[in-house]
This record gives structure tokens, C-alpha cells and sequence, in this order.
């Protein structure tokens, strides 16, 4: 550039000064404009949901020169949350949406919601107000309410002027609009402008863990707790006592708990994590079969059939010490899971799987004619037993389930009416299609062995389940094989269950139990939330799921 510059003459250079004077006042009365704008609590850097803000017709860029319009901005309308499970309705509306702000509140109605309040408060880097009724730009705000009736864990969330409202009839209700909240911002998002109102379409969503064949940390278990609280599940059960292992503390009968165990401790802490996720734990002593690790303590206690030769895993149920020892346990461990769910087992017992069970076990059938009359069988004898262990647990006021292969078939002596069937095969003797249960008036859960049994292993002819296949293929009435009940019975369907076993423990790794469900309990969860055919191709539901997490 050229060090010499020409003179400008004098009337020029006020003349240009007072142009720049009149262009910086244009400026700063647009800046006082955006200004006003963005007291209204909208964040004036936010993207609208589905993209960038459009440009409108009387924006600053393409307004002739010579105007000077008040300031404005047009958005896109809003595309429903992208989340796992997916909303179930989303009124689209035009505006720059939601994101958290670190000096923004997260304020509740009522001090049910504090935990809840705190625990998103802490996940959005936001502050924890408390209970507040004033109303401030920012704000997530969470309130009960709603009408006589409504679902508990049904929620409305409404993002509208910078705010957000969730509210729900209950508490769960709420906890599930902060995490579909969550997941839309997840990673710098913005939570669309509109109203979401979702429910679940099941009661029962589920994931049962057999702790009893592999010990798992409870670090781990504290980890998958995290995860199912953010897709919407509300149970964690627990298989804790089978042949192989008794895997809690027990201070009855200290004699039959494994070297590798959790402590009462680390349960109640389990425990604690997943009510602040509204997570129930469903505790699970299975009897009268898969009592291995009690009989390897009580020896005296092992069923043995007329040659002497002991059946693995299985109690003689004709002695009565047989009986003691699963009652002190299952009164002992009511005091430790304080959830309304109890699973009572009975499946697999190996006394009826042999063709003349009265001969082999001429005991058995002796004890079944004692307490049923000449026509008692071993099969009643089962079934009384059952309903025996059901009458400990209900004085707890447990809601009680138990494996669909420990409803007997052909028995004088007829299954506890309140007995949900927890149905997971139809490869056992006998075997009955879920119809026969459910015709009687039965609750059902279900546990579909073909979709939703993650064994380790693959035993037998199980292989380990993918996320696509449930998602395009199973539905809640999908109970057992491929094929659905007819739709008269949805409502007894409870809900569904997604479990791993662990028939054999070292095939793999907790972290590789945590990698291979990390999508089937991803897509179960969507089809428990809503089992209508989804929107979203299986490739774009897996993309969204890997992004979030």
C-alpha cells in the first residue's frame, strides 16, 4: 500500500462522520431491539428444532435499503424429540426451542419431585431451585398434576418462550419427561419447541439378571440400573439363588451364601439407586427345583428317587425342613427388597420331568395322598407347595409371579388365583400355549425365550438375540415362539421382560454382557413403550441409539 495518502477536504470528512454517527445509532436501536427479544426468554443463539433459523421475508438482509423494520426472526416448525423409546405424540410449534444454561433453574411444585429435580438439575449442569412460583427465563420447571385416573408414568412436556414445563399425575411420570428431556439435549441439543405427551403403552418393562450363576459387581449392577432408568424401564429383577451359587447375604443361613456375594449393603444401595430411578427390584428364591446352592449345605434335604440317586438341584418336598429353610429365606429377604414385585420361581422341577414321578419318588406321592387324599398326586404336591411359598410372601403384600412350566397341568390342587404366570418357554412337558392361561383371567409378563433371553453361552439351541430382531419382529403379544395372542387379551398382558441368564458363566465377560444387550434393551424398550409398528427404520433407530448413548 501506498504511504501517501490525498488529503481529504474538510466538508467531506463531516459529512462521512455523521453518516457513521447515524449508522452506529441504526445499530445500537437494532442491538436495544434484539435486546428486547431476548428478554422474553428465548436463547437468541438456540437452533430451532430441525435446523437453522429461516430467514424471513422482512429480515435485515433482505429488506431494501432506506427501511428500518423492528427486528424479527421466523422458525422452522418444530419435528417431534428424537429419543429412545420414541414420544408418542409431539404438537409441533415454531420457536428457537430449549437448551440448558448453566445459570438456569430447575424449580419443582411440590417436594415429592426434589430428588427427581436434583437428579436432572446435576445431569443439565443447572441449579436446583427447590420449590419456587415465580417464573424466569430458562427455567425447567417439574409439577404434579393432571386429571382423575390418568396413567402415573403418562407426562406432558411443554417447551414454549425459553421455558420448560414437565408435569405428570405422579412422580414416575415425571422422572420419564426429564429423561426424554435429557436425551433431546443429550451432546448440545435443543429440546423442540411444542408439547409431548407420552405414556407407556405396558406397566411391565423389565430386565432380569441372573446373579446367581455369575457373580456380577455392583458397580456393574448400579451401571445397568443408570442405563434402564434412562430408557424408561421400571423393574430390575434378580436371580440370586440357583445350583450354582446363593449370591446375598444372608444372616439366617449364613452356610449357604457363596464366597463371591453382595452384601446386605450393596443391595440396599442397589436397591436406593433404582427408586430414585422408580425402578422396583423383584427379588427371586426359586423353589422348589435350582436350590443347589442350599443343598450343598443341607445335604439331608436333596430329593433322591427309589435307587438312591440324588436329582440335581431339586428338594424333597414331602420333608418339612425343606420347607422351613426357603420360608426363613424368603421372610428374611422381604425385609431387604421393599418393592411390591416378587418372583416365586417354581419352574424346572426335575421331579416331574421323569415319565412315572410317583414311582421314582414313591415319597412324594406318599406325602401327596397324606395332604390330598388317595387321588393327590406328585404334581399336586408340587402345586401345594408353591402355593405354600406364596402364602409366606403375601403376608409381606407382595404382588407374586411365578415361571409359566410351574403352573402344572391336570392338577386336583389348582395354582394361587393371584399368581401372575411369568411365561419364558414352550419347550417344557406338557407345554400349554399362553391362551390356556390367559383364558382363565391370568396376568401374564412376558419373558419369550425365542426374543428376549440373552443366555450365556448359547446353550441348547438359545442364540444371543439382537436388538432387530425385537424391533421388527416382537410385539408385548408376541408370548411365546413367533406368534401373537389375539388382541381380546392385550390388557392382561402386563408388560415384558428382557433377561440374561448365565448357564455358562465364562463365556463372557460383565462387559461384554453390558456391550451385547446394549441394543436389544434399547429396542424391548421401545416396544414396551409403544408396541405399534415403529416409525423409524431399525438403521435409524440403531443410529440414534449408538449417538445417544
Amino acid at each position: 500500500m501506498s504511504q501517501h495518502r490525498r488529503r481529504v477536504p474538510a466538508k467531506k470528512v463531516k459529512r462521512r462522520r455523521a453518516v457513521v454517527v447515524t449508522a452506529f445509532a441504526a445499530t445500537v436501536a437494532l442491538g436495544l431491539g434484539v435486546g428486547v427479544w431476548a428478554s422474553t426468554g428465548e436463547d437468541s443463539a438456540a437452533r430451532p428444532s430441525g435446523g437453522r433459523a429461516a430467514v424471513s421475508a422482512d429480515s435485515p438482509s433482505a429488506i431494501p435499503s432506506g427501511t428500518r423494520p423492528s427486528p424479527s426472526r421466523s422458525y422452522a416448525l418444530s419435528a417431534a424429540p428424537s429419543t429412545v423409546p420414541a414420544v408418542r405424540t409431539h404438537t409441533a410449534a415454531r420457536g428457537p426451542g430449549w437448551r440448558p444454561a448453566h445459570a438456569g433453574r430447575v424449580v419443582v411444585s411440590d417436594a415429592e419431585l426434589a430428588a427427581d429435580g436434583k437428579l436432572i438439575a446435576g445431569e443439565l449442569g443447572m441449579t436446583y431451585a427447590g420449590q419456587k412460583n415465580d417464573d424466569r427465563a430458562g427455567d425447567l420447571r417439574l409439577a404434579l398434576g393432571g386429571s382423575d385416573g390418568a396413567d402415573p408414568e403418562s407426562y406432558t412436556m411443554t417447551v414454549r418462550g425459553g421455558r420448560v414445563n414437565i408435569s405428570a399425575p405422579a412422580a414416575p411420570g415425571v422422572f420419564y419427561g426429564t429423561r426424554t428431556l435429557k436425551q433431546e439435549v443429550h451432546g448440545g441439543g435443543t429440546a423442540p419447541e411444542g408439547v409431548v405427551r407420552d405414556g407407556p403403552a405396558k406397566p411391565v418393562r423389565g430386565f432380569m439378571l441372573d446373579i446367581a450363576r455369575k457373580y456380577f459387581t455392583a458397580s456393574w449392577i448400579e451401571d445397568r440400573v443408570r442405563e434402564l432408568g434412562d430408557l424408561k424401564y421400571n423393574e430390575l429383577g434378580l436371580h440370586f439363588s440357583d445350583d450354582q451359587g446363593f449370591r446375598i447375604q444372608s444372616d439366617t443361613h449364613p452356610e449357604i451364601v457363596s464366597k463371591e456375594h453382595l452384601s446386605k449393603a450393596q443391595v440396599r444401595k442397589i436397591i436406593k439407586l433404582a427408586e430414585s430411578r422408580h425402578i422396583t427390584v423383584v427379588p427371586e428364591i426359586d423353589s422348589p427345583g435350582h436350590l443347589g446352592a442350599v443343598i450343598a449345605a443341607h445335604p439331608d434335604l436333596q430329593l433322591r428317587n427309589t435307587r438312591g440317586v440324588a436329582t440335581r438341584g431339586a428338594v424333597d418336598i414331602s420333608k418339612p425342613a425343606a420347607a422351613q429353610i426357603v420360608d426363613d429365606l424368603l421372610n428374611e429377604f422381604a425385609g431387604l427388597f421393599p418393592g411390591k414385585q416378587w418372583n416365586l420361581g417354581g419352574d424346572e422341577y426335575q421331579a416331574l420331568t421323569v415319565p412315572d414321578p410317583a414311582a421314582s419318588f414313591p415319597q412324594l406321592a406318599a406325602a401327596a395322598r397324606k395332604e390330598y387324599g388317595s387321588g393327590g398326586t406328585v404334581s399336586d404336591l408340587a402345586t401345594g407347595w408353591l402355593n405354600d411359598r406364596a402364602d409366606t410372601v403375601r403376608a409381606h403384600d407382595r404382588t407374586m409371579r411365578a415361571w409359566n412350566d410351574g403352573f402344572l397341568k391336570g392338577t386336583s390342587v389348582q395354582p394361587a388365583k393371584d399368581l401372575q404366570v411369568a411365561y419364558w418357554t414352550g419347550k417344557e412337558l406338557g407345554a400349554r400355549q399362553p391362551v390356556e392361561y390367559l383364558s382363565t383371567g391370568r396376568d401374564l409378563i412376558n419373558y419369550n425365550d425365542e426374543f428376549l433371553y440373552y443366555v450365556l453361552g448359547q446353550p441348547n439351541t438359545f442364540v444371543y438375540p439382537t436388538g432387530q430382531r425385537i424391533y421388527e419382529q416382537w410385539t408385548p403379544r408376541v408370548v411365546r415362539g413367533t406368534t401373537a395372542v389375539p388382541a381380546k387379551y392385550d390388557d392382561q398382558i402386563l408388560g415384558g421382560t428382557f433377561a440374561v441368564w448365565c448357564d455358562l458363566a465364562n463365556s463372557q465377560t460383565q462387559d461384554q454382557v453390558a456391550a451385547g444387550i446394549r441394543m436389544p434393551l434399547a429396542a424391548t424398550s421401545q416396544k414396551l413403550w409403544d408396541s405399534r409398528r415403529p416409525t423409524r427404520s431399525w438403521p435409524q433407530f440403531k443410529a440414534l441409539a449408538g449417538r445417544l448413548g
